[in-house]
């Protein structure tokens, strides 16, 4: 399974379900997006990412995702930033990763930059990762771990791309005249 995320084109990270989730290990596609090394991440709380970035909403979603047991999975819009302090609007995804007896083994994360995206990359985007998660699920099965939920459909994908690009203006502090 761990062979399988770290070769995907789609920048993944796995986290352990212990008190403040430390990553696990984070793909090279992951690298590529944010900067860091593996040996930067691995250990810390993906949060790091978010340094100060007023993320309220989008913190409130993962708390109640990560708080939640039942919740199968989360999406959603969060400014980040590469490890040379440039921001981007990340579409994180997260998924819990459950033993067969329903004990959440590990929790599954992807990442996208949509910040200056355009809507074609983002349903590429949609596309592999969807092809990951149905990939990774019977792999993942041969080791007794069930993939959790399913990737919900970004229904307008340019719209997500214009919030994401209004967030990064309001974190340049930048006004739309």
């Amino acid at each position: 399974m761990i062979d399988y995320l770290v070769q995907s084109r789609v920048a993944l990270a796995l986290a352990s379900v212990e008190e403040d989730n430390p990553l696990l290990m984070v793909n090279p596609a992951f690298c590529d997006l944010t900067g860091y090394d593996a040996a930067d991440v691995v250990g810390k709380n993906c949060r790091l990412l978010q340094r100060d970035a007023p993320n309220d909403e989008q913190r409130t979603r993962l708390r109640e995702f990560l708080t939640r047991p039942r919740q199968p999975n989360v999406r959603t819009a969060i400014v980040n930033f590469r490890k040379d302090g440039t921001p981007f609007v990340n579409l994180l995804y997260m998924s819990r990763l459950r033993s067969l007896n329903g004990a959440t083994s590990f929790i599954f994360a992807s990442q996208f930059d949509v910040s200056r995206s355009q809507p074609e990359l983002l349903a590429d985007y949609d596309r592999d990762l969807g092809a990951v998660l149905g990939r990774l699920a019977p792999i993942a099965g041969e080791a007794g771990i069930v993939v959790e939920g399913t990737l919900m459909t970004i229904a307008n994908s340019a719209a997500t791309v214009a919030q994401a690009k209004l967030m990064l203006d309001d974190l340049n502090g930048v006004t739309g005249d």
